[in-house]
């Protein structure tokens, strides 16, 4: 195995939150081989990383090993009308998306400014603004641990993508290698179904864009809400909206609440929404201010410096129950519990 390994590594500097615990080994693999032959190689516990954007990782770290994906590139076929883009699992997902733009394909612009890397999209099923990787996504190539085999071209079909997640979540038992996606090629932008991003492009729901300006204008609402990465801005050091948008019948929904249409006849609530009017404000502070709500919007944890992962969940479950108090609802985390939990 030519990938780098180094021992006990801190897990809080491969985190976008900035908190976690060391871990036994680390292993950065830079190409799919390399990620399949460090899984073959561990005799112990495998946590696997891209950009570190959607974990929480405990205070006491990780006893086994770590393996960062840092597979990186992407290769376009064209067909038609259409084109087939196919990504290595540790391509940055920002570059991959701009890289889309600038080529004139459309498509990803709604999910600009989106951290972590391309591998782990599926495994969410990431969206953002009305756009879902399920909208796009093709199929995956996969290294099945147990069997000790790479799989390729598994169809999304066979992924279970609905709202951020997959059969995907939380295994290390199967791993992304790499994702292929259908993109249009006239550098147009899927219909713009989210309210926001239409009222600011200024054009009626359903309406498609310049890909480029769909990218513009994503970012620039993503920035405005703290969520696209800067060092200097402790509001990003989160792992982006924390909790899920609750999903809940109609008789339990606050009737004053808006909602979305879901499944089964029942209605998708806005998280935010519940926080704010369970008695918790923008910049509400956890543990000794080391931890705290964004200064920008209410669903981001963030961390202010100098915490602990155990901060960060004590304010995560200062929210959770006083929304279960107020309303009767219990808030799911999105991000991956690593060795913790609420």
């Amino acid at each position: 195995m030519t990938a780098s390994e180094t021992a006990s590594v801190s897990t809080a500097g491969l985190t976008t939150l900035r908190l976690g615990g060391p871990a036994a080994r680390f292993v950065d693999a830079a190409s799919a081989d390399e990620v399949v032959a460090a899984l073959r190689a561990a005799s112990d516990e495998v946590l696997l990383m891209g950009g570190g954007s959607n974990l929480v990782i405990a205070d006491e770290g990780w006893p086994g090993t770590v393996v960062r994906v840092g597979s990186t590139g992407h290769t376009v076929a064209r067909e038609g009308e259409s084109v087939l883009v196919t990504a290595e699992a540790g391509t940055e997902w920002d570059a991959l998306v701009a890289a889309t733009v600038a080529e004139g394909f459309g498509g990803l612009e709604c999910l600009s400014g989106i951290p972590g890397r391309t591998g782990a999209t599926p495994v969410q099923n990431v969206g953002a603004y009305g756009v879902e990787i399920a909208d796009v996504l093709v199929d995956v190539d996969l290294y099945d641990r147990r069997r000790d085999v790479v799989r390729t071209r598994v169809p999304a079909a066979e992924l279970g993508l609905a709202y951020r997640t997959s059969v995907l979540k939380g295994r290390a038992d199967v791993v992304v290698l790499r994702v292929r996606l259908r993109l249009t090629a006239d550098a147009t932008s899927a219909p713009v179904r989210y309210a926001e991003l239409a009222r600011t492009l200024d054009v009626e729901p359903g309406t498609r864009v310049p890909a480029a300006a769909a990218r513009a204008a994503v970012l620039g609402l993503r920035r405005g809400k703290g969520m696209v990465l800067d060092p200097a801005d402790h509001d990003t050091w989160s792992v982006g909206s924390f909790f899920t948008n609750p999903v809940v019948d109609e008789e339990r929904a606050p009737t004053d609440a808006p909602r979305w249409p879901a499944a089964g006849g029942q209605v998708k609530l806005p998280a935010a929404w519940l926080i704010e009017r369970s008695g918790f404000a923008r910049g509400h502070q956890g543990p000794g201010g080391r931890v705290a709500l964004s200064g920008k919007h209410v669903l981001a944890l963030t961390h202010r410096g100098g915490g602990r992962t155990a901060d960060l969940l004590a304010l995560a479950r200062e929210v959770r129950d006083g929304v279960r108090a107020r309303f009767g609802i219990e808030l799911a985390p999105e991000p991956v519990l690593v060795g913790c939990h609420l």
